[in-house]
């Protein structure tokens, strides 16, 4: 089954979702991924972890982040502020795939 983390507002998840069938949908920013999880993703997804970031958001610039901040303190951001993981980021057989483009997923399904 795949998972993925899912933001409603978004349309790029919206379309990535419309791709996938019967999901688990995790609402990521309700239901935030630990830092724990946020490390796997990166290790699934095999990018660093400025790569998993929105940089646009205003969070980002608050904290004071940059593609020059170290892994650690980028998987904590993200894990205190899901707001931070760019979006949709889908799991299936032990793979992961982010969704931007939405069709990027369908080579892990």
């Amino acid at each position: 089954m795949a998972v993925i983390w899912h933001n409603p507002r978004c349309s790029k998840s919206r379309q990535t979702l419309a791709l996938l069938e019967e999901p688990e949908v995790r609402l990521y920013l309700k239901d935030p991924p630990d830092a724990a999880e946020v490390t796997e993703a990166l290790r699934l997804l095999d990018i660093p972890a400025i790569a998993l970031m929105r940089r646009g958001e205003a969070v980002f610039k608050e904290l004071g982040l940059s593609k020059d901040t170290q892994e650690a303190t980028l998987i904590a951001a993200m894990a205190a502020h899901p707001i931070l993981i760019e979006r949709p980021v889908v799991f299936a057989n032990g793979k992961a795939a982010l969704g931007r483009p939405p069709e990027a997923v369908l080579a892990i399904l």
